[in-house]
């Protein structure tokens, strides 16, 4: 195993720490070492389904590029006729099974062309019976958590399911690691609407990117708070916009804690014999806090 010297980037480190991911960042540091990732198996005792997920949890942090080619988009998937279901039904016991499966779930009786779709995930994306069920319970899980009380449709799961095959998720064990790496997400997007005070309602599309943008910078609860609190008395309200600003800026400080604000914050004493009088661009910086609150 290679082992040099490694200088790792502050926002790096953040975004392992968001990710809560010990196989990413066991393997991050293994390749940042110069270490191969084929050889990643054997000397890091990790299996294969372990590895792919680490992976794929480094390529959507960007801290690898993604090497493999791009997938096709559902839109570009083959189409299958009628007659491919009807052989795929009277040839294919695990496709037969399946198809039984997924109406048990989903307590509905497939038509044509929602097995066209369950076949395109069987034969196009090469996804095993036992990662699909899993996929259709995991979709049927988010619609619940987001307050809808039907079953996601085949098209809904077919969007899902090309995510997944996008992240490698190949395995009942990849499916289970992004499934547990989806539920710290969510607990920590549902602690900061606490802090935010939302509640009786979810995020919007564009709420929850400036929520994830700061729970990916590894920033602490008390500081969040804080910058809530600022936001408010400010401009009276939640401002998504102008609380970023301050996050970003604070980020950019290297503030992770509201600790780290309040020392940042607090004017330094005046040296004993100093004649306790500001120079032009000490008064400047303090005129301009101010007015950014």
């Amino acid at each position: 195993m290679i082992s040099v010297p490694l200088n790792i980037p502050a926002g790096d480190v953040q975004k392992l720490l968001a990710a809560a991911s010990p196989d990413a960042s066991l393997l991050y540091l293994y390749m940042k070492a110069g270490n191969p990732l084929s050889s990643a198996e054997t000397e890091l005792s990790l299996s294969p389904s372990r590895v792919n997920c680490a992976c794929a949890t480094l390529r959507q942090l960007g801290l690898i590029a993604d090497e493999r080619p791009a997938p096709m988009l559902p839109g570009e998937r083959p189409s299958y006729s009628e007659q491919d279901v009807l052989a795929a039904m009277e040839e294919d016991n695990t496709f037969r099974g399946l198809y039984s499966e997924v109406q048990r779930l989903l307590g509905k009786t497939l038509n044509t062309e929602e097995l066209k779709i369950l076949l395109g995930f069987t034969r196009y994306l090469g996804m095993p019976a036992d990662v699909i069920s899993v996929l259709v319970c995991y979709c049927k899980d988010r619609a619940r958590q987001r307050g809808s009380l039907r079953n996601p449709s085949l098209r809904t799961i077919e969007k899902e399911a090309y995510a997944w095959a996008e992240q490698g998720i190949e395995t009942v064990e990849d499916a289970a690691a992004f499934i547990r790496e989806q539920n710290l997400r969510n607990s920590r997007l549902s602690r900061l609407k606490g802090v935010l005070q939302i509640r009786g309602r979810n995020l919007t599309a564009a709420e929850e990117r400036y929520a994830q943008s700061w729970l990916d910078m590894g920033l602490q609860e008390d500081l969040l708070s804080m910058a809530y609190e600022r936001t408010c008395l400010n401009t009276g309200g939640l401002n998504w916009a102008y609380m970023n600003k301050i996050i970003q800026r604070w980020h950019q400080q290297g503030f992770t804690t509201a600790e780290d604000v309040q020392n940042g914050d607090r004017k330094p004493t005046v040296p004993k014999g100093a004649s306790g009088q500001l120079g032009q661009a000490e008064l400047e910086a303090i005129q301009r806090m101010l007015r950014e609150g």
